[in-house]
C-alpha cells in the first residue's frame, strides 16, 4: 500500500542483517496517525530491530521508512519518544537533573524542560523524589522516570517496549491511563509487549512479526472476527436436555452455561433449539478467539511452513 495521510509512519520492503542473521525480511508496516498500535512477536522475532530502524538508531540495508510522508531523517528524532525494554537512565544522576538534561537533548529549553519535569513528577506522584539519584529508586519508580523521559518533549510518535514491566497493578493502571491521555491529545502510540491481554485491551491495530517477517496485521476487532470458529456460549437457568440437532455440537457444559460449536449454515438452529428447551435463557453470544489464541495459532502455522 502507498503512504497516505492516514499513516504517521510507513515502512516498505525493509531488510536488515545483524551479522549473518536476517532480522528484518521485506517488512511492510503502516502505523496509523492518532492510534494505539501493537507490535507483537515472539522473542527474537525482530521487533527491536524494526523499532530501532523506525527511531533512526539503525539504518536499514534496503527499503524505506517515511515519517509524515517524508523520508525518515535525523530531524524527525525530536518528534519520537522511545522507551526501550532495556532501560537507559544514568544511575548516578538525580531524577529531575537527568530528566531536564534529556528534555534539552530533545529540543526543549531549560525553563520549559524544568516546568514539564515538575508537572510530570507530580502527575505520577513522585515529586518528592526529584533530588534522589536514580540508583536509589525501586524498579517501579525507575520505570515511571523512564516513561517521563519518553514523553517529556510531547512527541508525535511514542514507542513503548514493555512499559508495564516491574510495575505493580496500581502503577500499571496509572501508566496505562497516561498512555490513553497522550493518545487522546494526538500522539500515536506503538506498544510492544508479550502480554496479549494488555494489547487486546489497549490497541486498535496490530502487526505480528515472526522470524523477521510480517505474518499478520490489521485491526484487532476484524482479526478476531476473521479467526472465529463459530463457537457460541449460552447462559441459562435449568437443566440442559440432550442435544440432537444436525450441525450443532455441545463441546462444554456447566451448571448454568454451555459452549456449542455450530456449522455456519446452522447458526439459527441453536437459537431455535434453545428457545424450545423451556430453559430461562439469559444470553447467547458468539465467542471470538483471544488475541493470545490468534498469536499462538499464527506463529505456529508460520513456523510449520
Amino acid at each position: 500500500m502507498e503512504a497516505t495521510n492516514n499513516y504517521l509512519v510507513t515502512a516498505r520492503d525493509l531488510q536488515k542483517k545483524l551479522g549473518s542473521h536476517l532480522a528484518s525480511n521485506h517488512i511492510q508496516l503502516n502505523i496509523p496517525r492518532g492510534g494505539i498500535f501493537g507490535l507483537l512477536g515472539p522473542n527474537g522475532a525482530g521487533k527491536t530491530t524494526l523499532i530501532r530502524m523506525i527511531t533512526g538508531i539503525l539504518k536499514p540495508d534496503a527499503g524505506s521508512i517515511h515519517f509524515e510522508g517524508s523520508p525518515l531523517e535525523f530531524r524527525h528524532s525530536a518528534q519520537i519518544g522511545y522507551m526501550p525494554e532495556e532501560r537507559g537512565l544514568y544511575k548516578g544522576m538525580k531524577v529531575a537533573e537527568q530528566l531536564i538534561y534529556l528534555g534539552k537533548l530533545k529540543g526543549l529549553s531549560s525553563s520549559s524542560a524544568r516546568e514539564k519535569v515538575k508537572y510530570w513528577l507530580n502527575r505520577l506522584e513522585i515529586g518528592s523524589w526529584e533530588n534522589k539519584r536514580v540508583e536509589e529508586l525501586s524498579k517501579g519508580m525507575s520505570q515511571k522516570v523512564q516513561f517521563i523521559a519518553t514523553v517529556l518533549h510531547e512527541p508525535k510518535l511514542i514507542i513503548l517496549d514493555e512499559p508495564f514491566s516491574g510495575l505493580d497493578p496500581i502503577n500499571a493502571r496509572i501508566i496505562e491511563e497516561e498512555i490513553r491521555n497522550l493518545n487522546r491529545q494526538g500522539s500515536s502510540i506503538v506498544f510492544s509487549t508479550h502480554r496479549m491481554e494488555q494489547v487486546e485491551e489497549i490497541c486498535e491495530d496490530i502487526a505480528l512479526i515472526n522470524k523477521g517477517r510480517m505474518i499478520l496485521d490489521g485491526k484487532v476487532k476484524l482479526l478476531k472476527k476473521s479467526f472465529k470458529k463459530n463457537i457460541y456460549k449460552a447462559e441459562f437457568e435449568g437443566t440442559l436436555p440432550a442435544l440432537n440437532v444436525d450441525g450443532i455440537q455441545l463441546i462444554e457444559q456447566g451448571d448454568d452455561k454451555a459452549i456449542f460449536k455450530i456449522e455456519s449454515e446452522h447458526s439459527s438452529g441453536l437459537l431455535r433449539w434453545l428457545s424450545e428447551t423451556g430453559l430461562n435463557i439469559h444470553s447467547v453470544k458468539e465467542v471470538l478467539p483471544s488475541l493470545n489464541d490468534i498469536f499462538i495459532q499464527t506463529v505456529e502455522k508460520h513456523n510449520a511452513e
